[in-house]
């Protein structure tokens, strides 16, 4: 008797645990699938806020239901836009660049925003709202929210190039032979192409057929001289030192300052390209209003100072530029970061934004990427077949002569 009421007291203390876990267990989690550049979000790492992780449970805290974010990464708009136009997989928030928004756009890939579900929208500089919004349509809808915007200039390491050399300030730097093999270049044809373009003087985007094979020519002429074709693999190779020279985007250039403060950065004179990368829901999302929760959350002045603090590019709010936490940190990254993002280091060069190119535009822009990126490879390979057939007839040759020597000997040899 006594065994049983203890069990059944037991069982009365464990039912409240069981139906919680019951609870969770039939708990439906919602997946929120996010596609976005690599490094370019606060993730928890080296201290930092987990902006993924604290989104989820800011959703938990202010609607009860449970969400997990589902956080992949590309490396170029190309190859984002790629799978996104194949289908081969559903996003509800992506950040492409705007040439590519402009291009999505076109095609009829983003759903409009709902500003009235993005209230932070408020705090977006008024320079990246309406008509000054170069990439969108004519139509009033918006497609995207600006999360950081920048400039491409030259990193170089200064133990290394010449205070000579660095002292032009040019495009040149990227194709200088005193550098062979320490060069590095974009491995994605809009911004490889816009290095030699900028440097001739070339509008990006209205460019003939003969400015465009031209640059193709200077790229093939710079394949000698470059170790590689890189994008994320940027950061390792400068830090580290084992590259000298290198294009990319402002903001990571401080990434690899701190680790390695014989870095150093100009905008190139001739000019450079400016971006925005912006916040998008594509046509195939399946949760949209869970989207617009997330891309308001991003604006939020916490978490967009976390994340500019993270990816040192520089922020289209005014809450992140006024935070004075946010101005501390950059100051202490570099002295000059508040100069390059955003002061008159940024506004003193000649900038033009790529913008979407037309069908037949972007049809030669692929044939000539190809052409670039074959053109050695074919090359060698062709060197390297005509050595071995060479080698083969040499071979060969040899093998008949020994053969014809040693028939001839034999004959010689038979008596008559």
């Amino acid at each position: 008797m006594k065994r049983a009421l203890i069990l059944v007291i037991i069982s009365v203390m464990l039912l409240p645990l069981c139906l919680s876990l019951s609870s969770c267990e039939s708990e439906e989690v919602t997946t929120l699938y996010v596609y976005n550049w690599g490094e370019y979000i606060s993730d928890g790492s080296e201290d930092s806020l987990d902006t993924n992780k604290e989104f989820e449970e800011y959703y938990y805290r202010k609607t009860g239901k449970r969400v997990a974010v589902n956080y992949s990464t590309f490396s170029s708009n190309e190859s984002m836009y790629a799978k996104i136009e194949s289908g081969s997989a559903s996003y509800d928030v992506i950040i492409p660049s705007d040439y590519m928004i402009q291009r999505m756009v076109k095609e009829d890939m983003l759903l409009p925003l709902d500003l009235s579900k993005i209230p932070n929208y408020q705090y977006i500089d008024e320079k990246f709202k309406g008509e000054n919004v170069y990439y969108e349509d004519d139509s009033d809808n918006v497609y995207s929210i600006p999360y950081f915007y920048g400039m491409i200039g030259v990193i170089y390491n200064s133990s290394i190039v010449s205070e000579e050399d660095a002292a032009l300030e040019s495009w040149s730097l990227m194709w200088n032979d005193d550098y062979t093999r320490d060069i590095l270049q974009f491995n994605n044809s809009r911004d490889a192409f816009g290095t030699a373009m900028y440097w001739k003087g070339y509008d990006v985007n209205e460019a003939t057929e003969e400015q465009w094979t031209e640059a193709r020519d200077l790229l093939i002429e710079q394949k000698d001289l470059v170790q590689g074709y890189v994008m994320d693999e940027i950061f390792n190779k400068m830090s580290s030192g084992s590259a000298a020279i290198a294009a990319y985007y402002a903001g990571d250039f401080f990434a690899m300052y701190e680790d390695n403060d014989d870095l150093a950065f100009y905008y190139p004179t001739e000019g450079t390209n400016s971006y925005i990368d912006a916040m998008c829901i594509p046509k195939g999302s399946k949760n949209p209003d869970l989207a617009h929760e997330y891309i308001n959350f991003m604006c939020e002045e916490e978490i967009a100072v976390a994340n500019a603090e993270y990816t040192y590019y520089a922020s289209p709010l005014t809450t992140v530029l006024e935070n004075e936490e946010y101005i501390e940190v950059m100051t202490e990254v570099h002295p000059d970061a508040l100069e390059i993002l955003y002061g008159e280091k940024a506004n003193s060069v000649p900038s033009q934004a790529y913008l979407n190119l037309s069908p037949e535009r972007l049809v030669l822009l692929n044939d000539l990427w190809e052409d670039l990126k074959v053109e050695n490879t074919i090359g060698n390979g062709i060197y390297i077949c005509c050595g071995i057939i060479l080698a083969a007839i040499i071979l060969l040759t040899i093998v008949q002569t020994v053969k014809k020597r040693k028939r001839a000997k034999y004959y010689t040899e038979q008596p008559k």
